[in-house]
């Protein structure tokens, strides 16, 4: 990201967090009303702003999924109008900031959790959605799934999604050159050396989002440190120039320079790097279980690639503290509902329309995880989407992403210092220092 770009935004998050507590909402209804007042009290026509980043292009699946929803809740509800904008991740993040600093959120967005959410919440720009809740939609939920929406007793959004990380890769390419799935991370890294000794590239890895490559260096500190070690970086209860925090860096900078990645990895988008894989010109790809409707229903993939798709466990590592079913992951995205939407009662009727349908048919739809309860067997299930639900019900441990875990400056800083760790522009040391500063800064 450009310094200008970087100093762009940190002014429009100062704005938000130093001025949206206090402003007075002057936002209007989304149409069908006149303005200053609800669009419910104007006529009864009603129109729903719902912002999202499931894009036909990268996510057909939920794509579809989410407009017959859509659809499914206008035919009942002839009243109501449901206008999407739709933004690819990154977009939508800065797109939401941006709507954020001027008071002007949809009615319903899209959300992480935990650190992602924080701002938000203490600007009073996200409802509380406990009535949701403690109507009935509780039970719908796997225990647990809504804890980390949760601010102080009040929960502030509602997830859709579980999701882990795993390795996926190419079956035909390790087939062809004799590999074994890797159960440690020496035997992942003889992977790798066997497959740039034949001229293949190991790993597509589109690290521009920065995101992407937080996830490989989370994996080395869970398997080095165990899951622990991170985590009470992050919450203050430890620190983040724990050896095994440092270790982890250092392997990150192993992996670059015996190749591992893609070319040009630190310059291309996640969707460019995972074209790569898509493509068969790279062997592996670690993603989160969001990307399993890619590998199983997605029609715009050759189904010759599908069947070859496959996934293994990010390896243990010699001596390291970490166990193999301990995985990166956790709630997905969530639905949240604007504070100051003029239609606030009808916008929580969709959101718990949408929770309700989302959990019985993402399943089948758009071969996603739900974070509510779903009977998978009344479906007719993917095996990769039943292999990795055992593994999600086996899981030791869940992650969740770092990124998300922590406060909005310092997530930044965690995010500029892993593509300046990848592209080796700082020394593990400096990487845990840089991480240590900006967390005991507590924003």
């Amino acid at each position: 990201m450009s310094n200008q770009k970087t100093t762009s935004i940190l002014l429009i998050w100062l704005l938000l967090l130093l001025g949206l507590s206090g402003c007075a909402s002057n936002r209007t209804a989304g149409g069908g009303g006149t303005e200053g007042q609800p669009a419910s009290a104007a006529g009864g026509n009603v129109t729903i702003q719902f912002m999202h980043l499931w894009p036909a292009g990268a996510s057909p699946q939920q794509n579809k999924l989410v407009n017959e929803i859509i659809e499914q809740y206008q035919s009942e509800h002839p009243n109501i109008t449901i206008q999407q904008e739709v933004l690819e991740n990154e977009q939508y993040k800065n797109k939401l900031k941006i709507l954020s600093a001027a008071n002007e959120l949809p009615d319903v967005g899209v959300t992480w959790a935990a650190g992602f959410m924080d701002p938000y919440v203490k600007g009073d720009l996200f409802a509380p959605l406990d009535d949701l809740l403690d109507r009935g939609l509780k039970d719908q939920f796997v225990p647990g799934a809504t804890d980390a929406y949760a601010v102080q007793g009040r929960t502030y959004g509602l997830p859709i999604e579980l999701n882990i990380s795993p390795i996926y890769y190419n079956k035909a390419i390790f087939e062809k050159y004799h590999l074994e799935v890797p159960q440690t991370y020496d035997q992942f890294l003889d992977v790798i050396r066997t497959l740039n000794d034949n001229g293949v590239t190991p790993i597509a890895l589109g690290n521009r989002d920065r995101w992407t490559g937080s996830m490989w260096y989370m994996y080395l500190a869970d398997r080095l440190g165990g899951p622990e070690t991170l985590k009470k970086a992050i919450d203050r209860s430890g620190t983040f120039e724990d050896p095994a925090l440092i270790q982890a860096a250092a392997e990150i900078q192993k992996l670059v320079d015996m190749n591992a990645f893609i070319k040009g990895f630190n310059g291309l988008s996640n969707e460019e790097g995972k074209s790569v894989f898509l493509n068969e010109q790279a062997a592996m790809f670690l993603a989160g279980t969001w990307e399993v409707p890619n590998f199983t229903s997605n029609p715009d993939v050759p189904q010759n690639f599908k069947q070859n798709v496959g996934f293994f466990k990010f390896p243990t590592f010699a001596g390291g503290k970490g166990d193999i079913n301990s995985w990166v992951g956790g709630p997905g995205v969530g639905l949240f509902v604007a504070e100051n939407s003029k239609i606030k009662d009808e916008a929580k009727k969709f959101v718990e329309y949408f929770i309700s349908k989302w959990g019985a048919e993402s399943v089948s739809t758009a071969g996603v995880i739900p974070a509510t309860k779903v009977d998978t067997s009344a479906s007719d299930l993917p095996q990769l989407y039943i292999d990795l639900l055992d593994e999600l019900n086996n899981a030791s441990n869940l992650t969740l992403f770092a990124d998300v875990q922590m406060k909005w400056n310092a997530a930044q800083t965690h995010l500029n210092m892993i593509q300046a760790l990848f592209g080796e522009a700082v020394t593990p040391e400096q990487f845990v220092k840089e991480h240590e500063a900006a967390l005991q800064k507590g924003d």
